[in-house]
């Protein structure tokens, strides 16, 4: 194994003209990053690649416009002003769909940017919490520059890469970026509760991070046999593992393990997949193949929502025109779990927004709203009031359903405009 470089080292074989991936989620690569965005005033076109980031996001700065580009494949935080600025791009995909943009489609890569554990006896270094499009994009780059740093945990899995691979590498001793546990309000709370009830003993799991998703596994501690496919998770299943909850034993595939993509989280959710058999780490199109989510008999798949109309389209990436994060594998996992014996696609979302001032069941989506998930791909609408059935029901049952879970204050404004709009009237 070569010898280890300085950060500005290893940037240096960057080229003008280049397209360069940089590892994401709580994996960002920050030292990196940062020695990039430093060598940029001497590169041209350079374009940057990622899922969201964790952390800083110095390769976005307003004075590096004709040095570096980013192209967003799901927006955070910290580039979502530069997208809406129009000094940075969003690429809208399914999260299943991106390795094959990079082995094989649009976005061939110069250079993979990635952090990493500790090489193994082996030689083998682990993606740790971000396997994703990580491991193939770093398969499909002509260069490997890695993070090596002693604080990342290693993972198992499919989630390995050979350190003879890397071109250049640096050494860090460096605590993981995390990311805290939502605060869980009595909405959120009420949420899980109407969402349990449509989880039986025995299924397989998939759920996002956030409020919802941890009021949602704060409600399972009677279940039984509970397993877990998705493309992350956080704190929250470390409980139900610990108290048997969680244990796999039913899941066809993978039987006893958890199977993700990535993770994020605090420290205690780093330390519990360090090195863990239980838990295996793929690349997003394994995870996300439709075709494996549906192998599993009750499959749950709940995922969030902007806004969702009365017909049942749903809104999961923008504000209006306003991009705010992305398509990731929303539809992914609600295909696979209709295509699962008795499994059960779910949106999750609180009523409203802002307070209380703004209703997140809308009679039309906002101008310029994207449409994540069809009105044809909607199974089950939960928010705090309970919980819509749309699947095979007519747009004016739909409508009912929905305006039924809608928050109260809302009601009568919604059944008038879709009175306006599709001619039938509702009961509020």
């Amino acid at each position: 194994m070569q010898t280890p470089v300085s950060a500005d080292q290893a940037l240096a074989q960057v080229r003008s003209g280049d397209r360069v991936y940089i590892h994401g989620g709580c994996a960002t690569p920050t030292p990196l990053l940062a020695a990039l965005a430093r060598r940029a005033a001497s590169l041209e076109d350079v374009e940057t690649v990622a899922l969201h980031m964790e952390g800083p996001a110095p390769h976005v700065d307003a004075s590096l416009a004709g040095h570096l580009r980013h192209n967003a494949l799901f927006i955070g935080p910290n580039v979502r002003e530069a997208v809406n600025a129009g000094r940075a791009d969003f690429t809208p995909v399914f999260l299943s769909d991106i390795p094959a943009l990079f082995s094989q489609g649009p976005l061939p890569l110069d250079v993979a940017l990635i952090h990493v554990s500790p090489p193994d006896a082996h030689g083998f270094c682990s993606l740790g919490v971000s396997v994703d499009v990580a491991q193939p994009a770093a398969e499909a780059a002509r260069h490997v520059i890695a993070e090596i740093n002693a604080q990342m945990p290693r993972s198992l899995g499919d989630a390995f890469i050979h350190q003879s691979r890397f071109d250049a590498y640096i050494e860090t001793d460096r605590p993981v970026l995390e990311y805290a546990p939502p605060r869980l309000t009595a909405v959120h709370e009420q949420i899980g509760r109407e969402v349990a009830t449509l989880i039986e003993d025995g299924a397989t799991l998939q759920m996002g991070i956030g409020a919802v998703p941890d009021a949602i596994l704060q409600q399972l501690g009677g279940h039984k046999d509970l397993g877990i496919h998705t493309e992350m998770f956080s704190d929250g299943v470390i409980d139900l593992v610990e108290s048997g909850v969680i244990t796999g034993a039913r899941k066809p595939i993978f039987t006893g393990m958890i199977v993700s993509s990535f993770v994020m989280g605090t420290r205690r959710l780093y330390d519990f997949i360090d090195d863990n058999p239980m838990v295996s780490m793929h690349p997003s199109h394994e995870t996300n193949d439709i075709r494996a989510i549906a192998k599993h008999g009750a499959m749950v798949a709940v995922n969030s929502a902007i806004q969702v109309d009365l017909s049942g389209q749903v809104c999961a990436d923008s504000i209006g025109s306003r991009f705010y994060s992305g398509i990731g594998g929303q539809l992914d996992f609600i295909r696979g779990a209709a295509a699962s014996p008795q499994g059960r696609p779910i949106i999750a979302l609180p009523s409203t927004a802002e307070g209380g001032s703004i209703s997140r069941i809308v009679a039309e989506l906002t101008p310029g709203a994207g449409v994540v998930t069809t009105r044809g791909d909607v199974y089950f609408v939960v928010t705090e009031h309970g919980i819509a059935a749309l699947h095979g029901r007519s747009v004016r049952d739909r409508a009912q359903a929905l305006l039924n879970v809608a928050a109260p204050s809302f009601r009568e404004e919604l059944a008038r405009r879709a009175h306006a709009l599709y001619g039938f009237s509702l009961q509020v």
